[in-house]
């Protein structure tokens, strides 16, 4: 029996914006059944967003939804859930919305360890606005703004959000859809601040410049580059940098860790617990 994602959906948005080929909707599936897994009432779920390919998904979803300016989904969300810590809240973007013009916001959400869920799309390019380089467009790989190859280094998204402080962090890729749906769960299910980095396919506008054209080129590199996270703990720290090197990447929790969530540390320090 086919699942009823037309519960959660305002069928009056559909048809989406996304281009043929493009995972978001991979991602937005996998997301409905972990939201639908955990029970969660669309009356008590909000979700932010800001600008760009990503940020045009709560638009598809029947809840509470904000889509905000430029970068400031987060800012949003940390609103949200200060007026009102019972809601179920879920910020998301794309890789330039969360750690380009939304940084400042993602690294002190990290560091804050509110209960927020943060779901960043990385497709490695700025995919609505043109095709320009991002934070986490490889080195040397072409993008509108970068002809000749990008001389910039790339972020590591998990490894930015375990430095500031998310209390947990995973990573998926959407090659692994019902792996992701399980990961999503975790992170919404976790208490403190979740960030899950989801490798997500831009044909149009990253595959086309850099020998990827086909949506199957994409996945086929996912699932080629992703290593199971019990398999990378297993490697050296040589043997994890030769490997990090040609491309390769871990997938899952990678951090997970218990301690003190920002709105009750906040509560106490001004007497309201």
């Amino acid at each position: 029996m086919a699942y009823n994602y037309a519960a959660y959906l305002r069928e009056g948005k559909i048809p989406h914006i996304w281009c043929p080929g493009c995972g978001y909707g991979i991602i937005m599936k996998s997301m409905i059944r972990a939201i639908d897994g955990l029970g969660w009432s669309k009356d008590e779920l909000v979700m932010t967003s800001g600008i760009g390919c990503a940020s045009r998904l709560p638009g598809y979803i029947d809840a509470n939804t904000l889509h905000t300016t430029h970068g400031r989904s987060l800012g949003f969300a940390t609103g949200v859930k200060m007026a009102n810590p019972k809601l179920n809240v879920i910020a998301l973007g794309g890789d330039g919305d969360m750690t380009a013009i939304g940084g400042n916001h993602f690294i002190h959400a990290c560091r804050r360890n509110i209960n927020i869920t943060c779901f960043v799309f990385n497709n490695h390019i700025y995919g609505m606005t043109g095709g320009q380089y991002s934070p986490t467009t490889p080195k040397a790989a072409r993008a509108t703004t970068a002809p000749y190859g990008n001389s910039d280094n790339q972020f590591d998204i998990a490894k930015l959000a375990i430095g500031a402080g998310a209390s947990f962090v995973g990573r998926s890729t959407t090659y692994h859809a019902v792996p992701m749906e399980k990961l999503m769960k975790q992170a919404m299910e976790h208490k403190g601040f979740s960030v899950v980095e989801i490798i997500a396919g831009c044909p149009t506008g990253y595959g086309r410049k850099n020998k990827l054209a086909s949506p199957s080129a994409m996945i086929e590199w996912q699932k080629a580059n992703s290593v199971n996270k019990a398999q990378w703990d297993k490697m050296t720290a040589e043997e994890q940098a030769a490997e990090a090197a040609t491309g390769k990447f871990p997938i899952g929790v990678l951090h997970q860790e218990e301690r003190p969530e920002f709105i009750e540390a906040y509560d106490a320090n001004v007497g309201l617990s």
